[in-house]
């Protein structure tokens, strides 16, 4: 495994890190689906203590993954390694009783709820999860405070920002101020590490680094869907009205996997090594996140560890996904 430092701090991930949003199993956040189906603890420890053999060091995780669910089996699964390891949260989605979920006594609050969740004495990478802050930023310079003052404290290391556009992170950035970044991305969408773009402008000029969540797109750079026979999903599972699993966008995505397959091989260890690799020949990608079941999946997302892709293979992929672009 190798490992990179996030931005200017002396904090080292590995490459391939994991996402733990599978672990809250189904779940609802105010009425909206925010979970996934099919989560069994045993495999998930099975999985954990592999990847951790493996040299991964680096764990993703949020008070809102089935609300507190994610990290109480993160820290089962790890159990006396937890400190060892490098494990972020994050602060946003989930507003309790609270108005907003922004507001100072409510970080604090979970913060503390998700040291106690996750038995640990801090948190090495606590995130806002968002960049709504409220109506016109109310919440924010009170919200950036408290999150300050934890690290003053010693319950955070590092601060991050999540968000999912480059207008989010064109505006926080310089007054978070954060270590890292995070946001989707993968060879579908690397919109967020482009060249030029606004939000990789601020990255390198910042020195900060961007982790990767779905950067296997929910399995699709893996091929694992049917237009023929697009997946169902159960109530509950985020997944059931997203438009990426349509007939109509499986059929667009098909021929550019194949085109990866003639290339790469078609096996989940080929296609995973591709999709991932990608992302990390991006200078500023500090780690990717791939979720997880089971042992399985993390043999597959760890297979390609130690092959890059060479420039010649990343304008292959990065071309590849330009004509479903367009």
């Amino acid at each position: 495994m190798k490992y990179r430092k996030i931005g200017k701090t002396d904090v080292e991930v590995s490459e391939i890190s994991l996402g733990c949003w599978t672990m809250g199993g189904l779940n609802w956040v105010n009425g909206v689906p925010n979970g996934w189906a099919d989560v069994n603890e045993n495999e998930i420890k099975e999985a954990v203590n592999y990847a951790i053999d493996k040299g991964v060091n680096h764990f993703d995780n949020a008070d809102v993954y089935g609300n507190g669910r994610a990290e109480r089996m993160l820290a089962r699964s790890l159990g006396n390694k937890t400190n060892d390891l490098i494990i972020a949260t994050k602060i946003g989605w989930f507003p309790g009783t609270a108005e907003h979920a922004y507001l100072p006594q409510h970080i604090r609050h979970q913060c503390e709820q998700s040291l106690i969740n996750l038995k640990r004495d801090y948190i090495d990478i606590y995130y806002f999860h968002h960049g709504d802050f409220g109506k016109k930023d109310e919440y924010l310079d009170d919200a950036i405070e408290v999150m300050y003052r934890l690290k003053e404290e010693g319950k955070i290391r590092l601060i991050g920002q999540s968000s999912y556009s480059h207008e989010d992170f064109i505006k926080l950035i310089p007054k978070v101020k954060p270590d890292v970044i995070q946001s989707f991305a993968s060879a579908i969408d690397d919109r967020f590490v482009q060249e030029d773009s606004p939000t990789r402008k601020l990255l390198d000029e910042n020195q900060i680094s961007f982790i990767a969540f779905g950067p296997l797109a929910q399995g699709l750079m893996l091929g694992k869907y049917n237009k023929d026979n697009p997946p169902k999903f159960e109530p509950g599972d985020h997944r059931a009205n997203s438009p990426r699993f349509t007939k109509e966008n499986l059929a667009k995505l098909e021929p550019v996997i194949d085109k990866l397959k003639s290339k790469f091989g078609s096996t989940i260890e080929e296609l995973a090594r591709v999709a991932l690799q990608y992302l990390l020949h991006y200078k500023p990608t500090g780690a990717v996140i791939p979720g997880f079941r089971n042992l399985q999946q993390v043999k597959a997302n760890l297979a390609g560890a130690e092959n890059p892709l060479t420039h010649d293979e990343f304008k292959f992929v990065q071309e590849a996904f330009k004509e479903i672009n367009k």
